[in-house]
């Protein structure tokens, strides 16, 4: 993919770099967001997924044209003294909730930082910008910018720098080097949606980047059919690819802003735990948002 000049990360942190923006994450920022569990309660930001059968034919039970999980149960001994299963899991489908690595999206024959492609995703699979950068897991403060509170943006919105300062004035807070942002849009996935989405623009990227995000979390983030053809996905193309900054696709939003109404406040410590599956490009998550 052949992209514009546009602002280049790329390199900040040296050439084996493999964390990004997750860099920012010190123990100032970690610090900072233990101060705001207050009352120990805790909302999952993850979209339920209930898997759909592997069985085809007439007595199948019905399931979506492309479910993000497929299973076959297995059965282990007549009568069966246990069971299990086995399952099929497509990451980066829009109704899971899921964080994208960087070798996700390759720029220009590049992973992040700069990587030869033929280098890091090779046939024994992805070496260099994968989900093994995420075995950690991920804790810092985390700040929800609601861009529509009193419901949804409208249909094909672009979403600028000017939307996001909205937001944190109306939220109180200021988002911090380190922080993680939650974007609510009040879109979510749909599978009968006939509208076309809001959207990120570059210029929304670039606010992200000054701000110096370390994580963006989002029930919105790139609108497809794109709205801007010269830069058809910049938050992938640009955050991801270039700036470094891990991706939490299709977010759940509502409980957590209903929990911030409820709590008047919008700063939460955000806790990411991905399973610890190395070498991918992607991987399920379930953000807990602890207040």
């Amino acid at each position: 993919m052949t992209t514009p000049a546009l602002p280049d990360d790329r390199g900040r942190w040296g050439a084996d770099d493999e964390l990004g923006t997750l860099n920012l994450i010190d123990d100032a920022a970690r610090a900072r967001a233990a101060e705001e569990v207050r009352i120990g309660r805790s909302v999952s930001l993850a979209y339920p997924v209930e898997p759909a059968s592997m069985l085809g034919g007439p007595f199948a039970p019905p399931a979506p044209p492309s479910p993000p999980v497929q299973q076959a149960l297995l059965y282990t001994g007549t009568p069966p003294m246990g069971m299990s299963e086995v399952l099929v899991v497509t990451p980066h489908h829009p109704a899971l909730t899921h964080i994208d690595a960087f070798a996700h999206m390759p720029v220009n024959g590049t992973v992040y930082p700069g990587r030869p492609l033929e280098e890091t995703v090779t046939a024994g699979g992805v070496a260099h910008g994968s989900t093994t950068a995420f075995a950690a897991g991920v804790t810092t403060r985390g700040v929800l910018l609601d861009l529509a509170p009193e419901g949804r943006l409208p249909s094909a919105h672009p979403i600028t720098s000017a939307d996001l300062d909205a937001a944190e004035a109306r939220a109180g807070v200021e988002v911090l080097p380190g922080d993680a942002v939650v974007v609510r849009s009040g879109w979510g996935f749909s599978w009968d949606a006939e509208a076309q989405a809001p959207g990120m623009t570059v210029d929304a990227v670039m606010w992200i980047h000054h701000r110096g995000i370390s994580l963006y979390a989002g029930d919105v983030s790139d609108s497809f059919p794109p709205s801007d053809p010269e830069m058809p996905m910049p938050m992938h193309i640009i955050g991801l690819a270039r700036l470094g900054m891990p991706l939490i696709d299709s977010v759940a939003t509502d409980d957590l802003a209903a929990t911030c109404a409820e709590l008047g406040r919008h700063a939460f410590l955000l806790s990411i735990g991905p399973p610890r599956l190395h070498g991918l490009t992607g991987v399920p998550v379930n953000p807990q948002a602890i207040f």
